[in-house]
């Protein structure tokens, strides 16, 4: 056999495609090229290759060995190609071969197969980078394929359901597996757990600020976004911290998709059931946060996703960078473009942000006078647009604390406010199949019944500070969970009149 043809699988964002290996082994002068748009960690594979075949003690072939990644137009990197090459390559120089029967040696059957790991020199597989996408992506392009990965990464692949994986620590065990010495070992599903240390925060730390702890138990009931203003130190960063805890557990398949996320920026942080929460930094660039780079890789909005994504100064962040977020905040996903494609990510996320009402901080403060001038300030406020706040459901103001308030009772603790959370959104699924802030307009027609009255006040409130219809309808969401938390099938006044007040930042 001078021939064979391997599987393999490239990334673009999390998207897998298919790749055949291709391996010719020819008479000629002696050479080793690799074709098919490879980077140079694919070409650099030649050389490991090599190296791994002779050290795994099997002779590398003195002919003309050509290799070729098919289809031909989609780049390729990363070094998860060494294996499907090495075993190319000694396949199609006959070193690799079974009984066909009749005593006569035969090349084994290789399809149905995925191959993906990178080799040592030494003969052993390393572990790949992403091993959940290219997991994830097997199973759907090939759900009845087996996929043999590296023993260190196989256990986070084999999480995914209904997918075979068998792992692999060396070359001679891959090879001892298709010459019928030994099978590989099906890799066992490693659990999803929290590093130590780790415990979400609890409510019960936030002494006061009781419209505050109403409004996070609305955020995290109905999956509402939330902007709260507020002097320094009022406890804006400190309730955001604690929304992760009133939040329900992620479903595996969530925390697959967050894991996966993450292999793909090359940080592996194990898999985690509790809904993820970044905190990037004013300073962070427009790709930093939706994602970017030669080859495309997440922000932070992706890797928030299922999550909460904390904007804290929100004014000091460049205009640019917020006005990225409007058109995930509303898809759920972002796409970028770039020469060689367009990749798309998931970015269903809970923006959560606060700033500060003036530039000096203390704007509106009982005790504190403010040093802006009404210019200003206005200037600051400005910084944010229309068409962003728009976009957020909940928009508070937190007061300074009144002297005393430390002798104030401890609040009301995480665990009792989830309880409230998980009940609410599990009335909200089984209504309509997802969270208020999700609703669309066809949905919202059979979920958001207003009584006369509520329906009469919100129109004086539309016509009064001219609303657009995007705040009508955020308007109206937020009613229906306040409803939904009262348990009332139809969105009443009251309701309507709550929801009008959570728009009033400053």
């Amino acid at each position: 056999m001078s021939l064979a043809v391997l599987s393999s699988c490239a990334l673009r964002g999390l998207q897998a495609l298919c790749v055949r290996v291709e391996v010719h082994v020819g008479t000629g002068l002696p050479s080793f090229q690799v074709v098919g748009l490879p980077d140079a960690e694919v070409r650099e594979s030649r050389e490991r290759v090599r190296a791994a075949i002779v050290s795994s003690g099997f002779s590398f072939p003195s002919g003309r060995v050509t290799v070729n990644l098919a289809p031909a137009d989609l780049p390729k990197e990363s070094g998860r190609f060494d294996l499907p090459i090495a075993l190319g390559v000694m396949l199609a120089s006959g070193q690799i071969a079974v009984s066909d029967g009749q005593g006569e040696p035969a090349p084994p059957d290789v399809q149905g197969y995925v191959f993906a790991g990178e080799l040592s020199l030494t003969g052993a597989v390393v572990p790949v980078s992403a091993p959940l996408a290219i997991a994830l992506g097997v199973r759907r392009l090939m759900p009845d394929a087996r996929l043999v990965l590296p023993e260190g990464c196989a256990g986070q692949a084999a999480m995914v359901p209904g997918l075979k994986v068998l792992s692999a620590s060396c070359l001679a065990e891959v090879v001892a597996h298709f010459s019928q010495a030994m099978p590989l070992a099906r890799a066992a599903p490693q659990e999803a757990c929290d590093a130590p240390g780790e415990a979400p925060l609890c409510l019960s730390d936030v002494q006061g600020q009781g419209m505050a702890r109403r409004v996070l138990e609305l955020a995290a009931a109905g999956g509402h976004s939330l902007l709260m203003s507020g002097s320094p130190g009022v406890g804006k960063s400190m309730l955001a911290q604690r929304l992760p805890g009133l939040l329900p557990d992620l479903s595996i398949a969530q925390a697959l998709d967050v894991a996966a996320l993450h292999g793909l920026t090359g940080r592996e942080t194990g898999i985690s059931l509790r809904a993820p929460f970044r905190n990037p930094h004013h300073s962070a660039s427009v790709p930093a946060l939706v994602g970017g780079g030669a080859i495309p890789r997440p922000g932070e909005i992706s890797m928030a996703n299922h999550g909460v994504l904390f904007l804290d100064e929100l004014p000091e962040f460049d205009r640019r960078v917020l006005e990225s977020l409007r058109e995930p905040m509303e898809t759920g996903h972002v796409s970028i473009a770039r020469a060689r494609g367009a990749v798309s990510f998931p970015a269903d996320f809970q923006l959560v942000a606060a700033m500060n009402p003036c530039p000096c901080g203390w704007f509106g403060h009982k005790r504190r006078p403010c040093t802006c001038t009404p210019d200003k300030v206005q200037r600051y406020r400005d910084r944010l647009s229309g068409p962003l706040l728009d976009r957020i459901d909940l928009q508070i103001g937190l007061p300074a604390p009144d002297a005393g308030w430390l002798e104030l009772p401890a609040g009301e603790a995480s665990r009792d406010v989830r309880a409230r959370v998980l009940a609410c959104r599990e009335l909200q699924l089984r209504r309509q199949g997802g969270l208020n802030a999700r609703l669309g307009l066809e949905a919202m027609k059979s979920a958001c019944r207003l009584s006369s009255a509520a329906r009469g006040l919100l129109t004086q409130a539309m016509e009064r500070w001219d609303w657009s219809g995007r705040v009508v309808h955020r308007v109206m969401r937020v009613s229906r969970t306040i409803a939904d938390m009262a348990a009332e099938p139809v969105i009443d006044v009251a309701h309507v009149a709550e929801a009008i007040q959570y728009r009033q930042p400053w």
